[in-house]
């Protein structure tokens, strides 16, 4: 039932939020939004604060994608948001629930100079799904409901609201609304039909699936649709572990072989952008399986493009009784090239090498790592490497910057995992690069007690523009780093530990003591910079 409400701004807002699973606030602190802050130490409503307003909205971001309900921040006006639009931008280009409230200069002297004053839609309408200023204290709720339930519509992303300090600070009846039920998106049975048709008659078909299917809670499905059709599974994103590395179905390392084979690509949750070769597959068929008709691609033409409930979709496929061919060939010709892969991958990640190769680095991780680790990315050549080495156990456990790339993320999104969970490992994998955008925000971590386990693959340079540059022009500028810098003794100072390793021998004692330090610690390893991971440019 409504409820009627009188209070505050702040305490207006919460009690929106309450239906929705809101159970955190990330921010830093600001005068303009006190009244939400008062109503959270109020009620018991937990607050963490951060030393960058950025990291306030990619912790958000973390609590949303791993827990697939809305996180929220809360960021002061002016230069507190646009602070923020780096994350607000990530989220969008991730498709993340996130809710970012601001503050706002009083509305009854607008144009009179007040501190901060600035009008901030104009520049979060373009990243956002939902933006709006509040104007008065009973049209709080209401306008809390409207930019979660647009966030929370697929395709999802985040909303945004700002409040003037007369609205916020202002006592007020108000009525809080129930929560809406989003009714889902129904695929046309035909497009489904069709689809399937077409990867069951398939000699060579191939499945990537994306961020979308562990967002959209269709793990399940994608699996009794892969497992329906014997149908091979490559995944991105937050799709990585939807299938664990031992399923017959599941590959990671064959994937150019898989590409350059298949007859039809089929594409779920994810889009046809830079990391897929914009969608080129050769002479293969694609079909493309979106949850919002936003998201169907516009610069390629797929055979089909099944749109809605990825659930439903997926459901629909395995549930499929026409013909198929017998992919069993298909299947065994991928399994010898992953196995090759692996092979190859084994031997570098066993380099006894010095300096450190990265492979090394990740040979030594998957020891230490439990199948339920967050295992956060932040970098470019170094978490590039990553995602070649790495394979997640389970879905939902992988977090990186995604398709719009923004460095920075590292910190934010370990303090939302570990919000998100007390008792598990987590690890963020930075390079030395981003390293300079986040670490001051251990400061935060060790002050709110939340560990976490950093590894620093340190090689003094920009590795994914250095050696580009240098391909390219015969020089490189603007791309060398401190060389060995000791970005343990930053994270020391700051009140956690870490240590810098220079023998691949050191790794894994390294690491262990990491993982048992109970308090943010740093493993500062120092790698070699002539090993750029190697693939073309995809800027263009």
């Amino acid at each position: 039932m409504a409820e009627q409400i009188e209070g505050h701004g702040g305490e207006l807002v919460l009690a929106a939020l309450r239906s929705y699973g809101v159970a955190e606030m990330f921010t830093l602190s600001g005068g303009h939004v006190f009244p939400l802050y008062d109503a959270a130490h109020r009620t018991g409503f937990p607050i963490y604060d951060v030393r960058h307003e950025q990291s306030a909205v990619f912790a958000a971001e973390a609590v949303a994608k791993l827990q697939r309900r809305p996180g929220l921040a809360v960021l002061t006006a002016g230069p507190g948001v646009t602070n923020g639009i780096s994350g607000l931008t990530s989220a969008y280009f991730n498709a993340s629930p996130v809710l970012v409230l601001g503050g706002r200069a009083p509305a009854f002297r607008w144009g009179a100079g007040s501190l901060q004053e600035v009008d901030h839609l104009p520049l979060v309408r373009p990243v956002t799904k939902h933006a709006a200023t509040v104007g008065s204290g009973d049209e709080i709720p209401g306008a809390v409901q409207q930019a979660l339930a647009a966030a929370l519509t697929p395709h999802r992303g985040p909303a945004f609201l700002d409040f003037p300090l007369e609205v916020i600070f202002s006592v007020s009846d108000a009525t809080v609304p129930d929560r809406p039920a989003l009714a889902p998106i129904e695929p046309d049975p035909e497009e489904v039909t069709r689809a399937a048709r077409l990867i069951a008659g398939a000699q060579r078909p191939v499945i990537i699936a994306g961020s979308d299917v562990w967002t959209g809670d269709a793990v399940n499905a994608l699996r009794e649709a892969a497992e329906a059709l014997r149908v091979p599974v490559f995944t991105n994103g937050m799709g990585r572990g939807a299938l664990p590395p031992e399923h017959p179905l599941a590959f990671a390392k064959a994937r150019r072989h898989a590409l350059s084979g298949a007859d039809v690509v089929v594409v779920i949750g994810t889009p046809l952008d830079f990391r897929l070769g914009f969608g080129d597959f050769g002479d293969a068929q694609v079909v493309h399986v979106v949850d919002a008709p936003s998201q169907r691609a516009t610069h390629v033409q797929p055979a089909v493009s099944p749109t809605g409930d990825l659930r439903l979709i997926l459901s629909a496929l395995a549930d499929h009784g026409g013909d198929r061919e017998d992919h069993a060939g298909w299947v065994a010709d991928l399994r010898a090239a992953e196995d090759a892969a692996k092979a190859r991958d084994a031997e570098a990640m066993a380099a006894d090498t010095d300096p450190i190769r990265p492979a090394r680095v990740y040979g030594e991780l998957r020891q230490v790592l439990a199948p339920d680790a967050v295992t956060i990315g932040d970098g470019g050549d170094f978490v590039s490497y990553a995602g070649r080495y790495l394979e997640p156990a389970m879905p939902g456990t992988w977090l990186d910057p995604g398709p719009y790339g923004c460095l920075g993320t590292g910190m934010g999104y370990a303090m939302g995992a570990r919000v998100s969970y007390p008792d598990r490992q987590v690890c963020v994998l930075m390079g030395d690069g981003a390293a300079g955008f986040s670490l001051m925000d251990v400061e935060s971590l060790v002050r709110q007690k939340l560990p976490v386990v950093i590894v620093v693959g340190n090689n003094g340079i920009w590795g994914l523009e250095k050696h580009p540059m240098r391909a390219m022009y015969g020089y490189d500028v603007a791309a060398d780093l401190q060389p060995e810098l000791r970005y343990d003794d930053v994270v020391t100072a700051l009140g956690g530990a870490g240590e810098t390793v220079a023998k691949a021998a050191d790794l894994g004692p390294a690491l262990r003591r990491a993982f048992d330090a109970g308090v943010p610690y740093l493993v500062n390893v120092l790698t070699d910079p002539a090993d750029a991971y190697p693939r073309s440019s995809n800027l263009a």
